[in-house]
């Protein structure tokens, strides 16, 4: 039997699904796993796609994605907008 590692980015196909992948990554996880989350739709939308939409090259929106990586809040709005999410504030309930 042969098995294949686990991808997230082949599951993340649509718009909802994407979203809620995002917001629990952003409500439950740390800043890296929020950077390893947008990387991995990235990946799912295709970062050739991605990389037109924000004006980067491949292998810095690889960079700036990649675990341990600490992008700059420019760069993660610009990827972000090219997924079609947006960051909005919501106040926390008491």
């Amino acid at each position: 039997m042969k098995t294949s590692k686990f991808e997230i980015a082949d599951y993340l196909d649509n718009k909802e699904l994407i979203a809620a992948y995002l917001n629990t990554a952003l409500e439950e996880g740390d800043q890296e796993d929020v950077i390893e989350a947008i990387g991995n739709v990235a990946k799912a939308i295709g970062m050739t796609k991605i990389a037109e939409e924000t004006g980067m090259s491949r292998p810095s929106l690889y960079k700036a994605l990649s675990e341990g990586s600490k992008p700059q809040f420019a760069t993660i709005v610009k990827v972000l907008k090219a997924i079609g999410g947006q960051i909005q504030i919501q106040p926390i309930p008491s």
